[in-house]
């Protein structure tokens, strides 16, 4: 019954929008918070399209996950957790740069594989242009990517890659801020409008029940919409490390 009234709202939701014709539109889908539950961690694993998944360090499967999604040939980042998050790994105003070296290290080692890093919520740590500096030269240094999920508008992570030229790009879409297959479909649909306006967009969405099965109805449809599905590392050349409208001027980030 789940299943079907989940088919009627997203045939409500898409009837009658494909667009298979026009400019390209591309789409990178990052899925958060990875690590915590192998179920879950599974589905992610198994959703089709070059999916980035984002494993925390501090979860009891990190490493194990990270190992099996590298196998399946699939992008793995740190999602790196930040103030106002806690834990041993976090980063928090206040921590020495060697402190927070320490703790950036000590992620990569938790999570093998990684091929760059997000932002785990920090609001308040993101908005911290030298620490922002520190971990964009960090990423810099062992040849990693950056990707800003944007939790606050006054991030400065971007805007300090971009400063030094470390490949970095910019979350556009949450999926799931609100967890009703509904909401999640019509996020969806606002990232393949996006996409289409300005040429790509970039996702994030977490392993809730609800989004995992909006994306595994989604997402095999989403060529018919006029949408490719590429890599984040894909999606970073794409962009060329230029910000989007709707986060900085002239390519430039805030």
């Amino acid at each position: 019954m789940r299943t079907w009234l989940l088919a009627g709202l997203l045939a409500l939701s898409w009837g009658g929008q494909a667009q298979a014709d026009g400019p390209p539109a591309y789409l990178s889908l990052i899925i958060d918070d990875l690590g915590q539950n192998t179920s879950r961690d599974a589905r992610a694993l198994a959703l089709p399209g070059p999916v980035t998944l984002a494993v925390m360090p501090d979860t009891p499967h990190a490493a194990d996950f990270a190992r099996d999604a590298h196998k399946a040939g699939r992008t793995v980042i740190v999602h790196m957790p930040m103030d106002p998050a806690g834990g041993p790994f976090a980063w928090a105003p206040g921590l020495s740069d060697e402190q927070l070296r320490e703790r950036l290290a000590a992620a990569f080692k938790a999570v093998p594989y990684a091929a760059g890093l997000n932002n785990h919520e920090g609001s308040r740590m993101t908005a911290e242009p030298g620490a922002m500096a520190l971990l964009a030269g960090e990423l810099q240094q062992r040849q990693l990517f950056l990707v800003d999920s944007r939790t606050s508008a006054a991030t400065q992570a971007a805007a300090q890659a971009q400063a030094i030229g470390l490949a970095s790009v910019s979350r556009d879409i949450f999926l799931d801020d609100e967890r009703t297959p509904q909401a999640i479909a019509n996020q969806l649909d606002k990232a393949v409008a996006l996409a289409h306006k300005q040429g790509s967009a970039v996702v994030i969405g977490h392993p809730y029940p609800q989004t995992l099965t909006v994306l595994e109805q989604a997402l095999p449809g989403l060529k018919a919409r006029g949408v490719q599905m590429i890599s984040i590392r894909q999606m970073i050349a794409e962009r060329g490390n230029q910000a989007m409208r709707g986060h900085g001027k002239n390519g430039r980030y805030h």
